[in-house]
């Protein structure tokens, strides 16, 4: 063994943090992140958007290479680039500059908003199912509750509460039985029936042909899987450098078998035309043809249990994200500040608004859980394609790559040019719904970014390029506001 591969194990070996977290509990932090409120209604909305069988498990087999690579990258940037402290988002601005690594974080932050909305419906629609009051999640009743729900979670975070090892552990519990009492019920009762499961295997005749299928499963499956990043932040709380890999790679590969499984599963219990009409979470629906009334109740309080936990953690995301850039010379100096207890105070609130703002929206436009959760994607794919673009470059041009813990340039060039090529199909398959959200969320970014620049008495979109895509943004945005405005392309 030469010198250089004995430094390297050495490294690998070395302990980060004496009292820190083990292999098995690394990969416990990772699984439970990942799995949120998505995989609930994942099923659902793969079938409402025309897919059958043969198109679902081709989407599958794409994520699940797509979304390694992109895993991959996130973890090779961190070990790359370890200076680079400031969340995803400093990857864009170090390959890219200022204003690009500012929209992706702006991207990030907007990303975590629309999440947290996108909770909040499905929390009120899986309440509607016990409590008719609240409709599908999006009715004025709902509005209210989930306002409320929103700034009380944002007052108990401005008083300093980050984490609760207790609530946690309910979270956990509430998202992972539902999940396997439905494999269960459906392996052990017998309810898989091939029939159903091969009928219209690639979509019937009448139906959009195998590419559109295929193309409209693109969203719903990064969707479960957003969030993936966030295990390189756990590497801090690691006790050996080794297992931070180790516990990624070995919790995306359980999150997926067990999505697979779900879906696979839920495909030869309902035929899709069926499945595609049952409301979100549509798990409880499937779980309901299969064992009567009690599978709908007990998925539906899992997911009550499962999102009132996931309000709280996303709040600290929509918070931390404009707060770390700020404290990074990202965004303007007042996002920086704290308050008494330490938390940023004026990040909460901040965020807080803009999702009340996504409240009202749906409120008026009836806009589903469906509808936020791909603004959600829409907007993170920002910081996604700049991250790994950035992986790519790196690898080509061997830069940053001479550290022990630096993967092999091989690996960074093979999963950064597959992640970039993956995250910009990905761009592509959000189509021109896709375009209109980003251009018009992001345009009011541009002012946000100017006073920054100014404030520190830095120049204001220095390079040509950030000149045109600043103007591509604004033109864009008014384009669309115009469509939704007249209805020729309404919001939702």
């Amino acid at each position: 063994m030469n010198d250089t591969q004995a430094t390297k194990d050495h490294e690998r070996d070395a302990v980060i943090n004496p009292r820190g977290l083990n292999l098995l509990q690394l990969t416990m932090m990772v699984i439970t992140s990942t799995i949120c409120a998505g995989i609930f209604s994942l099923c659902g909305d793969l079938a409402a958007g025309g897919a059958n069988t043969g198109a679902v498990l081709t989407g599958w087999a794409v994520c699940f290479i797509g979304v390694y690579t992109l895993m991959s990258a996130f973890r090779g940037l961190s070990q790359a680039r370890p200076d680079l402290t400031g969340g995803i988002y400093a990857y864009a601005a170090a390959g890219f500059g200022d204003f690009i690594g500012f929209n992706s974080a702006w991207g990030y932050w907007i990303s975590a908003c629309f999440s947290n909305v996108s909770f909040a419906i499905l929390l009120f629609g899986s309440l509607g199912y016990f409590f008719p009051v609240f409709g599908a999640g999006n009715n004025l009743v709902s509005f209210v509750c989930a306002s409320v729900a929103i700034w009380g979670c944002s007052i108990l975070v401005s008083r300093g509460v980050r984490e609760a090892v207790s609530l946690n552990t309910v979270v956990t519990i509430a998202k992972l039985v539902p999940l396997v009492l439905f494999v269960v019920a459906i392996v052990v009762l017998g309810r898989f029936d091939p029939e159903i499961f091969f009928a219209n295997f690639w979509g019937e005749a009448a139906g959009p042909d195998f590419w559109t299928q295929f193309v409209s499963t693109m969203i719903a499956l990064v969707w479960v899987f957003t969030g993936i990043e966030g295990a390189v932040v756990i590497s801090g709380k690691a006790k050996y450098v080794r297992d931070v890999g180790r516990a990624t790679s070995i919790g995306f590969v359980s999150v997926f078998l067990l999505y697979l499984l779900i879906s696979i599963l839920s495909m030869g219990v309902v035929p899709r035309e069926a499945m595609a009409e049952l409301a979100a979470p549509s798990l409880a629906g499937i779980l309901e043809a299969a064992i009567g009334p009690i599978g709908a109740g007990i998925v539906n309080f899992g997911v009550v249990l499962s999102l009132a936990g996931a309000l709280i953690g996303y709040v600290v995301i929509a918070a931390e994200t404009p707060y770390e850039a700020a404290v990074q010379g990202t965004f303007p100096k007042f996002f920086a500040k704290t308050n008494k207890h330490g938390a940023p105070a004026v990040t909460i609130f901040l965020s807080a608004a803009i999702m009340q703002l996504f409240l009202i929206l749906a409120v008026v436009s009836a806009g589903t859980y469906q509808f936020f959760y791909t603004c959600a994607v829409n907007t993170i794919l920002i910081p996604y394609v700049c991250s790994a673009a950035y992986y790519m470059i790196i690898g080509w041009k061997n830069r940053h790559l001479e550290s022990p813990l630096a993967p092999a340039r091989a690996s960074v060039v093979l999963f950064g040019t597959l992640a970039f090529i993956y995250t910009l199909f990905l761009v592509y398959t959000t189509g021109l719904e896709g375009v209109m959200v980003t251009t018009v969320t992001f345009a009011p970014g541009l002012i946000v970014y100017a006073l920054g620049e100014r404030e520190r008495g830095k120049p204001i979109l220095p390079h040509a390029w950030d000149k045109i895509i600043a103007a591509a943004i604004v033109v864009l945005a008014v384009i669309s506001v115009y469509l939704q405005v007249t209805g020729i392309a309404p919001v939702v």
